[in-house]
């Protein structure tokens, strides 16, 4: 699915960015950074992953799975994505003014790398999560449903902009690998497991689904 492709390949360069945005905070901390450049780095953040990617996200694949494959959108892997996207939207409003300036003083260092540290880690778990159960399984139930395209929409100038400074930014401050950060595939590595959401299995698999399961 055409759609579903896109948006997995959109997260290559965010996950890219998230890396470089630590290494920018790494950067305005330690006074080597550009403040300039967290006007980019947020705008990337709220133009070209919010405003775009998880818009369509939302808008079109979310829709399409609650409204043509009748999954659940109260509960579940839609609805705990949704609430992710928002609040991770709230965390960048949060952050952006500390991207903005340097430090002032030693309590700010620390606010700003705290900031920039949940925000990646959470954005990193939610991409894993979209690219190893949601689009997968996404594409399998629409497909059962006769639906094999979904329709896209460009981005705006703004969008655009953004995307193109987020792949400068990318080549400006090499992404930094955070080694204390483990990442992986699957419901039990997604952070809304447990919390928001109990699961793919148990979210949305049918009793013929159970029943084929247990007979294998």
């Amino acid at each position: 699915m055409k759609l579903i492709d896109t948006l997995q390949d959109e997260h290559v360069l965010i996950d890219q960015v998230l890396g470089s945005l630590r290494s920018y905070v790494d950067g305005l901390v330690s006074g080597t950074a550009d403040p300039d450049d967290g006007r980019r780095f947020a705008a990337f953040f709220t133009e070209f992953a919010g405003h775009f990617h998880h818009d369509r996200e939302e808008r079109v694949l979310f829709h399409a799975l609650v409204a043509d494959a009748e999954l659940p959108g109260d509960r579940g892997p839609v609805h705990a994505l949704l609430h992710e996207h928002a609040e991770m939207e709230e965390w960048m409003r949060e952050m952006t003014p500390f991207l903005e300036r340097r430090p002032q003083s030693e309590g700010d260092c620390d606010r700003v790398r705290t900031l920039a540290i949940r925000y990646s880690h959470a954005l990193w778990r939610h991409i894993d999560a979209e690219n190893s159960v949601l689009f997968p399984e996404g594409a399998e139930r629409l497909g059962r449903c006769g639906i094999r395209e979904l329709p896209d929409r460009p981005m705006s100038q703004a969008e655009a902009a953004a995307r193109e400074d987020g792949a400068r930014l990318v080549v400006r401050y090499p992404p930094l690998a955070d080694i204390s950060f483990t990442r992986g595939d699957g419901c039990f590595m997604c952070r809304a497991h447990g919390e928001t959401c109990n699961g793919l299995e148990a979210e949305w698999w049918s009793e013929l689904e159970w029943e084929e399961f247990f007979l294998r």
